[in-house]
C-alpha cells in the first residue's frame, strides 16, 4: 500500500479561489476589502520569509494589508501601542503578530491585547475558550487547516482514535479540541508520554508537530491510518522535512501530508478564511 497525498497546495488554492470570489461579491455589495495588518518584530529571517508568504497571499485574493515592522529591540509597550491602534483602526479585520517574539516581549500579554475579533491567528484565550466549549468563531489556523484536509478525505471521523503529538497553546492543545469536537477519541502526547510508540500505532490519526525531524517512524504507523505532519524542520543539507520518516509511514498509512506543500499553505489559506471571516463580523456589527 502506498499512501494518498493530501497535496497542500492544491486544497489552499481552491480556498483561495473562494476567498477571491467572495471579495469580489463585497465589493459589489459595496462593502470595503477585508484588511489584515502584519506585525513583526526584529529580523528573523525565516519570520520575514513567512511574513512575505502571507502578504503575498492577501494580494492574491484581493485582502487590503499592511505591513508594521519594529526594531528587535522594541519595547513591550512600543508593541502594545500599535495593537491598540490597529485595533482602533476600521480598515483593519485581522491582526497577526509574527511569532517568536523578541525575549523582552511578553507573548500572552501581547496576545491578549488583540480584540478577540480581530485575532485571526485564533491564539486568544476568548476564541480558544470558545473552541473548547464548541462555540467556536475564529479559530487557530493551523488546526483549522488540518481540519479541512481530514474533511477532503472524506473518511468519516466520529469515534476514530486520533493521537497528537506535541502540546502547544499553537497546535497540540487547539488541535486536541478541533478532533473531540469531530467526536475522535483524543490522546495528547508529549515529552514525558510513556509508550509513544505503542499509542501511535492504535491510532486511526496521527498528528506531528514537535519540532523533531523525522520524529515519527514508519512502523509505528498503523495500516491505513491518516498522517498529518504539522513540523518543518531544516536538516544540515538544507533541505527540509517535517516530523514524520516520510517514505517510511507513507507505505503504512492511507493518506498522509508531506513537507514541504501540506499543513504550511493551509496555515495561510485559513489566515485568510479568519480574516475574511473577521471582515463579515465587523460588517455586521
Amino acid at each position: 500500500m502506498s499512501a494518498q497525498i493530501l497535496d497542500g497546495k492544491v486544497i489552499s488554492s481552491e480556498i483561495k479561489q473562494e476567498i477571491k470570489s467572495n471579495v469580489g461579491t463585497r465589493l459589489a455589495q459595496g462593502l470595503r476589502r477585508p484588511g489584515l495588518a502584519v506585525v513583526l518584530v526584529g529580523e528573523n529571517p525565516a519570520s520575514q520569509v513567512y511574513v512575505r508568504s502571507k502578504r503575498r497571499s492577501c494580494e492574491e485574493v484581493g485582502f487590503y494589508s499592511e505591513l508594521h515592522e519594529l526594531a528587535g529591540d522594541a519595547s513591550q509597550g512600543e508593541l502594545l501601542n500599535l495593537i491598540d491602534s490597529l485595533n482602533a483602526k476600521e480598515a483593519i479585520d485581522g491582526i497577526l503578530v509574527q511569532l517568536p517574539l523578541p525575549e523582552q516581549i511578553d507573548e500572552e500579554a501581547v496576545i491578549e491585547r488583540i480584540l478577540p475579533t480581530k485575532d485571526v491567528d485564533g491564539f486568544h484565550p476568548y476564541n480558544v475558550g470558545r473552541l473548547s466549549l464548541r462555540m467556536p468563531i475564529l479559530r487557530p489556523c493551523t488546526p483549522k487547516g488540518v481540519m479541512t484536509m481530514l474533511a477532503r478525505t472524506g473518511v468519516d471521523l466520529v469515534g476514530k482514535d486520533a493521537v497528537i503529538i506535541g502540546q502547544s497553546n499553537i497546535v497540540g492543545r487547539p488541535m486536541a479540541l478541533e478532533l473531540l469536537a469531530a467526536r475522535c477519541t483524543i490522546t495528547v502526547c508529549h515529552s514525558k508520554t510513556k509508550d509513544l510508540e505503542g499509542k501511535c500505532r492504535n491510532a486511526d490519526i496521527v498528528v506531528a508537530g514537535v519540532g523533531r525531524a523525522n520524529f515519527v517512524q514508519g512502523d509505528w504507523i498503523k495500516p491505513g491510518a491518516i498522517v498529518i505532519d504539522v513540523g518543518i524542520n531544516r536538516l544540515e543539507s538544507g533541505k527540509l522535512c517535517g516530523d514524520v520518516d516520510f517514505e517510511a509511514c507513507k507505505a503504512k498509512a492511507a493518506w498522509i501530508t508531506p513537507v514541504p506543500g501540506g499543513v504550511g499553505p493551509m496555515t495561510i489559506a485559513t489566515l485568510l478564511e479568519n480574516t475574511l471571516q473577521a471582515a463579515e463580523l465587523h460588517s455586521n456589527v
